[in-house]
């Protein structure tokens, strides 16, 4: 599955190279998911946070 996230040295959205789900720390003590990637035109770690669910 291609996830689009923005890239932020590139100022434009691209499909992420090799997306990792993770989760982070959110308020409350709560898990946030988000994805992880790589810019497939400049090579930048890429985030996206996703939501509920």
């Amino acid at each position: 599955m291609a996830e689009v996230a923005y890239c932020v040295k590139c100022k434009a959205k691209r499909d992420m190279n090799s997306p990792k789900e993770i989760s982070m720390k959110g308020k409350g003590g709560t898990k946030r998911r988000a994805m992880t990637g790589i810019c497939p035109k400049c090579g930048t770690k890429m985030f996206k946070i996703l939501g509920k669910a």
